[in-house]
């Protein structure tokens, strides 16, 4: 049995990108608009770390996009199958991203950040400082297929 729960939305991107984009996600400045009736004092301190780690929805996206099934990544039959927890799209259950943004300032409760793969408008769940302490541990690998779909992924968009 499902737990269910409901997730209040802690602010909202501000803008960014205009439209989802598999690719060139990079040097995109946005702000992450934290909820009016925070205390500032929420995020003091912040302005210390150099990134953040963000919990966002899909809000685009339609139930109907859930894909619980193995296919090939971006549908793509150069690549295996793979199942729905191998793929990091909005084809999930409860359609939740995680992206690691660099701060660049804290303005009152606008958090001014670059490389946020969100587009304007995503509702932010939640937010953290990154603590490389709590990253991977050990080495860290991926299927080939990763490395070939994605190696453009922090091209800036002006170097498209």
């Amino acid at each position: 049995m499902s737990e269910v729960f409901e997730v209040q939305a802690i602010g909202k991107v501000i803008g960014g990108h205009a439209t989802p984009a598999d690719d060139y996600q990079g040097g995109v400045e946005s702000i992450i608009r934290l909820n009016p009736s925070y205390p500032v004092e929420t995020v003091m301190g912040l302005e210390e770390f150099s990134h953040l780690e963000v919990t966002w929805r899909f809000h685009l996206a339609s139930p109907a996009d859930v894909a619980l099934h193995a296919r090939s990544p971006r549908n793509d039959p150069r690549w295996p199958p793979s199942g729905t927890f191998a793929h990091r799209n909005h084809r999930r259950p409860n359609q939740i991203a995680v992206s690691h943004p660099r701060l660049l300032k804290v303005d009152g409760l606008d958090l001014h950040v670059t490389d946020l793969d969100a587009v304007d408008g995503t509702p932010i769940l939640d937010l953290a400082p990154w603590f490389p302490a709590m990253g991977p541990r050990g080495s860290v690998h991926v299927p080939a297929w990763v490395n070939e779909m994605l190696p453009n992924y922090w091209t800036n968009v002006g170097d498209r």
